[in-house]
This record gives C-alpha cells, sequence and structure tokens, in this order.
C-alpha cells in the first residue's frame, strides 16, 4: 500500500470530526458476542490489549460495552487470579505463559472505567478480580524488586524482567491500591510491593533482561517508564530527549524498534502521553495530530508504516491500536475524568493511616524518581 495523505486538521485540532464515534465504532465491530475483543476479525485476544481496547470503549461512552468486556476477563479468570497469555473463539489459545504484566493491566482498565463512570457497584463487583490478579503479580516479585515477566504452562516462574512489563506493572499497581482504598480496603504489601518495584526499575538496571539480548533496542523500554510514572519531572524529560533522534521519525511517529525503519501507531500514542507526563504537551500534539494519517475509512487505524518502502505494515487494524489513539486523544483533549490516569500519579490515602503519612510515601516516590 502506498503514502498516505495527511488529512487537514482544521485550526489546533487534536483529531478530525467524528474521531470518536468512528474510532468506537470501529471496536465495537470487532467485539464479540460473549464480550472479547479481538486484535481484528479472525485474531486472537491477550489480556493486556483486550483492556486497553476495553478503555477505548469508554473514552468514547460506550459503558455497556466496556463493562461486557471486564466481564469476559471475569468469567474466564483462572483459580490462582491469572489469564493465559491469549483467548480465540472462546477457546485458550496460547496455554504456554500467563504474562504478569498482562495479569495486571486489569487493575489499570478497571479504575480508568470507575474514574470516568463513577459507579462505585462497578468497583465492588470486579473488586475480587482485582484482588486476585494483583495477588498474583506480586507473588512473582523478587527480593530485588522486580517482577518475574510470566510463568510457564505448569505455573513456574519464568525467572527474569523485563522494563517495559514491569514499568505497566508499576500503573496498575497504583491503580489497584486506589481500587482497594476507595472500596476501604487497606493494602500495605500492595504499597511496599510498588516502592521496591519503582527503587528496581530506577536503581537496579542489572535485575532486567539478564538472561537474553537487552531489550534497550525497543522504544517500550525508553519511555514506558515515563509513561507510568516512574521517572517524572527533569528526570522524565531528560530520559525521552536521551534518546529522541534514536527512536522518533520527524512526521511519521515513533519506531518500535531503533534498527528497523518502522513507525507503529500505538507506540507513538504511548509516547504522546509520556511527553504530556513529562510537560512536553506542545511536542505531544505535534506527534499526535500527525497519526491520523494512518485512519482508514472504517475508522480503524493500521498498525504500523515502513517509511522506507512506503507501505503499510502489517496490513491490520488492531482494536487496541484504535484504543491507543482514544487514550492519547483523552490525555491531550481532557475528554473525560480519566484524562490524567497516563500523565500523573496519583495514591488516594490508605484508610487505616492518615492522608499526611500516604501523602509522605507519595512524596518520597517522586523525589527518588527525579533524583
Amino acid at each position: 500500500m502506498s503514502d498516505l495523505a495527511l488529512p487537514a486538521l482544521s485550526g489546533n485540532a487534536l483529531f478530525p470530526s467524528g474521531f470518536l464515534r468512528a474510532s468506537a465504532g470501529y471496536i465495537l465491530s470487532r467485539q464479540q458476542a460473549d464480550g472479547a475483543i479481538p486484535w481484528f476479525d479472525g485474531g486472537y485476544a491477550d489480556p493486556w490489549d483486550h483492556v486497553e481496547a476495553a478503555m477505548g470503549l469508554s473514552i468514547a461512552g460506550e459503558y455497556a460495552a466496556a463493562e461486557k468486556a471486564y466481564g469476559w476477563l471475569a468469567d474466564i479468570q483462572l483459580a490462582d487470579g491469572s489469564w493465559w497469555a491469549a483467548y480465540k473463539d472462546g477457546e485458550v489459545h496460547n496455554r504456554e505463559r500467563r504474562e504478569s504484566n498482562f495479569v495486571a493491566y486489569i487493575a489499570t482498565g478497571i479504575w480508568h472505567h470507575y474514574l470516568i463512570e463513577e459507579d462505585k457497584n462497578f468497583l465492588r463487583r470486579y473488586w475480587p478480580m482485582v484482588e486476585r490478579a494483583v495477588e498474583f503479580v506480586l507473588a512473582l516479585q523478587t527480593g530485588h524488586g522486580e517482577i518475574h515477566w510470566a510463568v510457564d504452562g505448569d505455573g513456574r516462574p519464568k525467572e527474569d524482567a523485563l522494563i517495559t512489563g514491569c514499568s505497566s506493572i508499576y500503573k496498575s499497581l497504583e491503580c489497584a491500591i486506589n481500587i482497594a482504598h476507595s472500596l476501604g480496603q487497606s493494602r500495605p504489601r500492595w504499597i511496599e510491593g510498588r516502592a521496591q518495584l519503582g527503587r528496581a526499575l530506577r536503581e537496579k538496571p542489572e535485575r532486567f533482561d539478564r538472561t537474553w539480548e537487552s531489550k534497550a533496542r525497543f522504544s517500550m523500554d525508553w519511555f514506558y517508564p515515563v509513561l507510568t510514572g516512574v521517572f517524572s519531572g527533569s528526570a522524565a524529560r531528560a530520559r525521552l530527549q536521551k534518546k529522541w533522534d534514536e527512536f522518533v521519525v520527524a512526521g511519521l511517529g515513533c519506531r518500535c524498534v531503533s534498527d528497523e525503519p518502522w513507525v507503529t501507531v500505538a507506540e507513538s500514542c504511548e509516547l504522546t502521553m509520556a511527553l504530556v507526563a513529562a510537560g512536553e504537551r506542545s511536542r505531544a500534539a505535534k506527534l499526535y495530530r500527525a497519526l491520523h494519517r494512518w485512519q482508514d475509512g472504517d475508522g480503524g487505524y493500521w498498525t504500523g508504516y515502513v517509511y522506507r518502502d512506503k507501505a503499510i505494515w502489517p496490513e491490520e487494524k488492531t482494536t487496541w491500536t484504535v484504543g491507543a489513539m482514544l487514550l492519547a486523544a483523552d490525555a491531550l483533549a481532557g475528554l473525560t475524568p480519566a484524562s490524567g490516569l497516563f500523565t500523573s500519579v496519583r495514591l488516594l490515602s490508605d484508610p487505616a493511616q492518615n492522608t499526611e503519612g500516604v501523602d509522605c510515601l507519595h512524596q518520597l516516590e517522586l523525589s527518588g524518581s527525579q533524583g
């Protein structure tokens, strides 16, 4: 497929007219009767990307469809709180592993939906699912603070850790703690687990990629610690600037990996939100506006573009890419009460402590991330 023309956006518009409805419509058209949201028609669903698409539905006001998506995960959650890596047509598609960041992400989705709809009964209904998921994930945390990336088919930990995966878990633990505190539940172990994970991500790089080649060529390892609040302020800005020229192609977007001429829409959206989190809103808006060239007539967005060949690749319009477009739009335009979820860190006070004590803990974490 040849290069695409950038649609004209009037003035400082962040997205074209009808963007919300068209994007939500695309996700809705791929959602299955049981609530699952596969990558595309005929594809599989994985727990992380399923939640990403569900969050897009919440932003667009499709609350019933989003809740159906979360209901699907509740229905298929395993007894130990986890999910398999992938599902297809009502069956398990991948029994080789269960990934910790996939499991943790349910807390992010549930908290995101609650921030928008503000239905405490929704939180109560899915609290047991979130609690089981978080306990599964924290059982994989080592004494150094990092969290093993997966367990195998027999439940044995795959003993290594990913910067991107652990960064995602760091945000999910923030959301899980807020869910617990909103429901009057004190979870000091979760608070400590999150603090230990943050210290590992900031101070112990040797605990990641120990048994395989470094993942530093992946852009997500670069910006995810900013997107999820591990680094903030000047430390976040310095981190993004350090590899900007390595990963960002002007006018096109963010590369998936530094050594391939391939920009991807979802990574570009997540980088957009990381920029907002770091206080680089103008740069974020410029990056985001250029992404609408990748929207197709059915509302979907192509996954990526090989600029060397001037070709869309792969020729797939993934639901999670559309979800990422909606999340970035919300972060920039403040469309919903959840717009700040990925651009700020907020820990609600522990019901077993006074607010001042929790605020002190939060400030210590933030000062550590800027040191």
